[in-house]
Parts: C-alpha cells; structure tokens; sequence
C-alpha cells in the first residue's frame, strides 16, 4: 500500500507546515458525503495515532487512518495551478464514478 505527493503538492505542503510553525505532516482521509458517496479530506497534523499509517514522498509524511487507507490505497496528491484558481488534484485509482460537480466520488 502507498500514498505519494507529486513534488509540486509536497512543495505547497512544506511551505504551509513551515507557516505554521509546526506539524509533523498532512493528513489524507475521507469521509461520508455528497451525491457520489465519499470526499476526500485534508489537514495537518501535529501528532500521529498508533494506528495511522504514515508515508513519506518529497521529505512530506502523508498521515492515513486505517479506515481511509482502504479507500486511498495507489492515490497520488497533486498540486495544480489552472489560471487563478490552484488546489489540490487526488489521482486516485480506486475511483470508479464521480459526482457531475467533482465534490464527491464512488469506488
């Protein structure tokens, strides 16, 4: 199982987390919403669970709880800039559908 950032996503990353000031990394999960079922979630993270399931890509830990692993699992984290507007893209290949407005996703 792996999780990676490509380097323009860890490079966003690290610049947030040393804006912070702290933070041993981000936090990649999902959760139950929208139309197509599932959405993706992100937050630093100052501390990680026993549990959790951390992968380093670009010298950025990426932090996954063990019930959104399942669903992560191959996903690639991206950082892109498209005109004005800029965010994260989540090349995910468990992904089998999406909602019509790109908020939520089905595996």
């Amino acid at each position: 199982m792996a999780i990676t950032m490509t380097p323009a996503a860890a490079q966003h990353v690290r610049r947030s987390l040393d804006g912070r000031g702290k933070g041993v990394g981000v936090r990649l999960g999902v959760r139950t919403t929208g139309c197509s079922g599932l959405a993706y979630v992100l937050e630093f993270v100052d501390e990680t669970a026993d549990e959790d399931s951390v992968f380093e890509s670009h010298g950025v830990n990426v932090i996954i709880d063990p019930k959104s692993l399942v669903y992560l699992d191959g996903t690639e984290l991206d950082f892109v800039r498209e005109g004005l507007n800029e965010g994260f893209k989540f090349n995910n290949p468990n992904v089998r559908g999406e909602c019509g407005c790109g908020e939520s996703f089905n595996i």
